[in-house]
């Protein structure tokens, strides 16, 4: 299994500074972590979601980690592609550019974007998100090839014209796709890409959805792009020497994580501009010991990996079973603090990561 660390860009008090600082912090945490061996650095794009996530230019965060690392790959996870959001030549050329900048490093996934906020900001339909994200996932890495690119539909008319730069890897950089729903896991598997899931479950939903995964996937025949079987899972993570410490603020920050989502999806209308309506004060003694002792209940076992490093260990054991191939840490969580997260990346290097590479 590889372990990787997911940035979101949350911040539980946005001003300037407190602004700067987490981006600036980031990159602190990247360069360590390819220092302690994890395997990538995912960056997700938001625009508008104010303090659930303030990533709106992941090409330029990722390209700065790239100037300052050598081996942690750089993962866009994801690009949003309906045209609006980013036309696919600009994606092609972006890309492909830190791929080469980064010596081959790069992973490429695609999304579309749920939020009740970003589609209407970027004037899309609902309607046109998926045509256009399937339309721009299956041009992008044609743009890759050396043959001039062309393509006609409802919402592209592209000439025959040469896209540069190509990128390093060869014939594309790994191309994913997130998924949560068995039917985008499925989809992700059928047209042969890696799968980012952003949402655990039990461990019987979730291990049948890998084997939905491997099942499809073996039969998938992609013609513009490398198979990818890759099934990573991302989790909210805070892995600290003492259980009580990292329970008080691994889950004050799922909390927040959580809450601040809501905000933004599942929900009819978007919230006022400004703070959030979301609690942020410190957990109760009572809250922090309901969390404790819910972490291995059937329905709960795999939400979130919060604890000591032993029961980080067990947890970890669990999706390794499954067959994860890649768990993404959630660790930049809007209320823990810059130094407990650097802790925390830390800590679960060395005594979880490394317990599995023995």
């Amino acid at each position: 299994m590889k372990f990787s660390l997911f940035y979101e860009m949350q911040i539980a008090d946005p001003t300037r500074a407190t602004e700067q600082d987490m981006f600036q912090q980031a990159v602190k945490q990247a360069v360590l972590a390819e220092k302690l061996g994890y395997h990538c650095i995912w960056n997700v794009e938001h625009h508008g979601l104010y303090e659930y996530s303030h990533s709106s230019a992941p090409e330029v965060f990722l390209t700065y980690v790239a100037a300052k690392t050598s081996t942690i790959r750089l993962g866009h996870g994801v690009t949003l592609t309906p045209r609006s959001f980013n036309h696919p030549i600009r994606v092609a050329e972006r890309v492909a550019t830190l791929d080469i900048l980064s010596n081959g490093r790069v992973n490429w996934a695609s999304g579309k974007s749920s939020s009740i906020v970003e589609g209407p900001l970027f004037e899309i339909e609902r309607k046109d998100l998926s045509p256009q994200w399937h339309e721009a996932l299956h041009m992008v890495p044609q743009m890759w090839k050396d043959a001039p690119f062309s393509w006609q539909s409802d919402y592209f008319n592209i000439p025959p014209t040469q896209i540069h730069p190509k990128p390093m890897q060869q014939p594309t950089p790994p191309v994913f796709v997130s998924g949560v729903q068995p039917e985008a896991i499925q989809n992700a598997a059928t047209l042969g890409v890696g799968v980012l899931c952003f949402t655990s479950s039990d461990k019987k939903t979730l291990a049948d959805k890998i084997q939905l995964y491997r099942d499809t996937i073996a039969k998938a025949q992609p013609e513009h792009w490398r198979k990818n079987d890759h099934f990573a899972l991302a989790a909210l993570t805070c892995v600290l020497d003492d259980d009580l410490e990292a329970c008080r603020h691994g889950y004050k920050g799922v909390r927040f994580f959580r809450d601040s989502l809501g905000q933004y999806y599942g929900t009819e209308k978007p919230p006022q501009p400004g703070t959030l309506n979301i609690p942020r004060s410190d957990l109760s003694n009572a809250e922090v010991e309901t969390w404790q002792r819910q972490r291995f209940e059937t329905d709960k076992i795999l939400e979130a990996i919060i604890g000591d490093p032993a029961i980080a260990r067990e947890k970890v054991q669990i999706l390794a079973d499954l067959g994860v191939d890649e768990l993404i840490l959630v660790m930049q969580l809007g209320t823990i603090p810059q130094d407990v997260i650097e802790r925390s990346i830390i800590c679960f290097a060395e005594k979880v990561m490394n317990h599995f590479r023995d």
